[in-house]
């Protein structure tokens, strides 16, 4: 149930699994040229309010000279990416190899400068990941090496290697099984701190429970939207560098190399990086106003951005669109047979069209699916069966025609001259039940959750604040 609760979106990790992620735009933001212009202030980009004559309003709760002068030079790309955290050293070792990691796991291929970037955003996360430890430590929790044994065989499983040829791959890429191993140490010991110090003292009322049930009820037959999220946090200082590279991401966005997921784990600030910036399905009502703004004018596949929020800039992407606690005809589950007819090499735009049409008129005289495999033998098709595609999950112009298709029927072929062409046979279709509401134990699951999340975050924030770090 996503509906009303958003699941920590802003910062802090992700439990449960472990996370690698990549890049982010704090990075960036950090290394990026100084602003030639003041930042705008408006949703979208071009718009809004500037600061006249370099002033700065003061909502910072800091008493700052307002003509201040630094004494003494600090360049950030002196500091090497070693640090003693509480006595525990982290290595230039350490960050080199996680950093091996974050790109093997991303498959990025990453630029001198970028990788000099990254370092410093790896280091930071290093570090965080020591203080969970130590604290864990406090509460008498420890990871066995057999736990972490096991946990890494499920990581190479997910991999598709043995844990042997896991290691050999980490060591290939630059990392190491013990980079792994540490990262995977200070996801189980904060996932078990968390459970022994944090979840015992968070509490959801019948009330509350009973409240969300009332709210979607009462909001069955509005719209809800499927969206992705890219979060760049921004401070007054730095929001003109941070609104700079959200332009560029976006425009990177738009030219279609990479998808947007692809994007979400290098760039987001947010926690959903880890899930590609999946914000899943959620109502207007229960988003920033203008995040809920741009969402209700959106059209699905769009992406807008970037937008201003608190804390920052949001690029959004609009996968999917439905209403609440409504049937939806996409939702219906088909039967389906493919004919696949496949190109011999070389085959020129005329040579395909001219297969296409032949292949068109084969599946025009199908007399439902018991005709199909006749029908592929004698034009050299290959056919294979599916009982369970949703209409929602084939593309978006194959939706449209399969909603229009009958029983028996084959969609238009399609593909390309150096793919193939293909048709689909609708052989059967199971409607979509009507929407479901959420039962009060998913509802409460949810909101603790959501507790859990942000009073991890809080922690980790005090320990911040008071750990002793020494940068070497």
């Amino acid at each position: 149930m996503k509906h009303d609760v958003r699941l920590a979106a802003r910062g802090g990790r992700v439990i449960g699994a472990v996370v690698l992620a990549a890049l982010t735009a704090s990075a960036i933001a950090q290394s990026a040229p100084p602003p030639q212009s003041p930042a705008p202030q408006g949703g979208q980009a071009g718009s809004g309010q500037t600061v006249q004559d370099q002033s700065l309003p003061d909502n910072t709760g800091l008493d700052i000279p307002t003509n201040l002068q630094i004494f003494g030079k600090l360049d950030p790309n002196v500091r090497k990416p070693t640090a003693i955290v509480n006595d525990t050293v982290i290595t230039g070792t350490d960050v080199d190899q996680r950093v091996a990691l974050v790109a093997m796991a991303n498959e990025a291929k990453l630029s001198a400068e970028d990788r000099e970037r990254l370092k410093l955003q790896v280091l930071r996360q290093l570090i965080d990941e020591t203080l969970q430890i130590q604290e864990a430590k406090t509460a008498d929790i420890t990871i066995t090496p057999a736990e972490l044994t096991q946990s890494y065989d499920a990581v190479s499983k997910r991999f598709n290697r043995t844990p042997v040829a896991m290691r050999t791959y980490l060591r290939e890429s630059g990392s190491s099984e013990r980079s792994l191993k540490r990262q995977i140490e200070g996801e189980l010991a904060w996932q078990r701190y968390l459970r022994r110090r944090v979840e015992p003292f968070v509490n959801v009322g019948d009330e509350e429970v009973k409240s969300i049930i009332d709210r979607l009820q009462a909001a069955k037959g509005t719209d809800e939207f499927n969206l992705k999220e890219i979060y760049l946090a921004a401070t007054p200082a730095n929001s003109q560098q941070v609104y700079t590279n959200a332009k560029q991401i976006l425009q990177e966005i738009q030219k279609g190399a990479q998808p947007f997921e692809y994007y979400a784990r290098q760039f987001s600030e947010a926690s959903t990086r880890a899930v590609g910036g999946d914000l899943g399905w959620i109502r207007a009502a229960t988003l920033p106003g203008p995040l809920s703004e741009a969402a209700t004018t959106m059209q699905v596949g769009q992406v807008a951005g970037p937008i201003e929020v608190a804390g920052g800039y949001s690029i959004l992407y609009l996968t999917d669109k439905r209403q609440v606690l409504t049937a939806d005809p996409r939702d219906a589950k088909l039967s389906l047979k493919q004919l696949t007819l496949r190109f011999p090499p070389n085959t020129n735009q005329a040579q395909a069209s001219a297969r296409a049409q032949a292949f068109a008129k084969a599946t025009q005289e199908l007399r439902g699916c018991g005709t199909v495999e006749k029908v592929a033998a004698g034009i050299g098709a290959d056919v294979v069966d599916n009982d369970t595609v949703r209409i929602r999950d084939l593309p978006p112009q194959l939706q449209e025609v399969m909603l229009k298709l009958q029983v028996g029927e084959s969609s238009p072929p399609f593909g390309s001259a150096e793919q193939g062409v293909r048709a689909l046979v609708l052989c059967g279709r199971d409607e979509a039940a009507g929407g479901s509401l959420p039962n009060s134990e998913q509802i409460q699951g949810q909101l603790e959750q959501q507790r859990v999340n942000l009073r991890a975050q809080q922690k980790l924030r005090d320990l911040r604040r008071d750990a002793v770090v020494e940068y070497r």
